[in-house]
């Protein structure tokens, strides 16, 4: 108990011990694991901002750690790393920002050391505050051990990619960073279509329009070391591949993309969270190698066994393939995880 205390006092002990039992963990580790990039968390203090705000569904308020594993037990998930859905930490004040960012990352880190192996952290953070960000991510990544950060396709009105963010990116490249992306609705696109809600349609669209903000605005080429990973296998940019490998042959794109659009988002991850059907997998793995497909349910709002089932049934995957989609790809990305 009284080491228990002296861990939950300081966040630096916090993260040393996250460590050291995520390598336990790891070495102790069966020789085939399934890992889930994209499962959401939400922590009490989360929840109760989302009521304050009016915010937040049902199936959010009703997330809990035990509802979580018994969902990655059911698929044979080992584990799952965690980051905050929509609508974010933001809610118009930087400091409340800050504050709730801090809250929800010490609560995704003390989850992944109370229970070893089962869940990692992509930590949140309080954008559009770029100083806070810069904060969270010297804590998140040096204090917490995170895996990585999360961050949303677009913050209002300004897309991943614009020059807003280049503090942020040159930090992030500098430490060779790992990025889980999610959709989000932008202030020009919110219920566009009468009866049909933004995640329907928008989230996929928002998450295309990042990719090409990010490569035609030549980030992708300023901040190599970036390793993003784009939600629901890149939106609808496998679909629109033909127009972007045509508009990226326009001289005015030849500093921004040397070596064209493919080349460009062949380099990132995509996860397979609620598009593992036949037809999504197939346009995905035309337009990127195999290594840079991972497994990803979208949990809460879906359950990892669909995903195991989907992706088994749509005949685009040898077992050899579904075992890097499920674990090697990851182990890649992120060593910690490497059997």
């Amino acid at each position: 108990m009284h080491s228990r205390r002296r861990f939950l006092a300081g966040a630096a002990a916090l993260g040393v011990n996250l460590a050291v039992t995520r390598s336990q963990s790891a070495a102790q580790a069966p020789a085939s694991r399934r890992i889930d990039v994209h499962s959401h968390l939400a922590p009490p203090a989360y929840v109760a901002e989302l009521g304050s705000q009016r915010l937040g569904s049902r199936v959010v308020q009703d997330w809990s750690p035990a509802k979580a594993v018994e969902d990655m037990d059911r698929a044979g998930v080992t584990t799952s790393i965690t980051s905050i859905t929509n609508p974010g930490v933001w809610f118009g004040d930087a400091t409340a920002s800050r504050h709730l960012a801090r809250e929800c990352n010490d609560y995704a880190a003390r989850l992944a050391s109370d229970r070893p192996g089962r869940f990692g952290v992509f930590a949140a953070l309080p954008l559009p505050d770029i100083e806070g960000s810069l904060q969270e991510i010297e804590y998140g990544l040096d204090t917490l051990k995170a895996d990585g950060l999360a961050m949303f396709t677009n913050y209002g009105d300004k897309w991943l990619g614009d020059p807003y963010f280049a503090p942020l990116f040159e930090e992030l490249n500098r430490r060779k960073a790992v990025v889980f992306t999610h959709p989000a609705s932008a202030n020009c696109c919110r219920n566009l279509v009468p009866g049909i809600p933004d995640n329907a349609i928008e989230f996929g669209t928002d998450t295309t329009r990042a990719i090409a903000r990010i490569v035609f605005s030549g980030s992708a080429a300023r901040y190599p070391e970036i390793r993003f990973i784009f939600s629901h296998a890149g939106g609808t940019m496998p679909f629109l591949m033909e127009r972007f490998v045509l508009l990226a042959k326009g001289q005015q794109y030849a500093k921004q993309m040397p070596d064209g659009f493919l080349a460009a988002v062949s380099k990132y991850y995509y996860d397979t969270a609620q598009v593992s059907n036949a037809v999504a997998m197939a346009a995905l793995r035309k337009v990127v190698p195999m290594s840079q497909i991972v497994f990803g349910t979208d949990f809460p709002f879906r359950t990892a066994a669909e995903h195991v089932q989907s992706l088994k049934e749509c005949a685009v995957f040898s077992p050899q393939e579904l075992q890097a989609i499920d674990h090697d790809n990851v182990a890649r990305l992120i060593s910690r995880y490497k059997i």
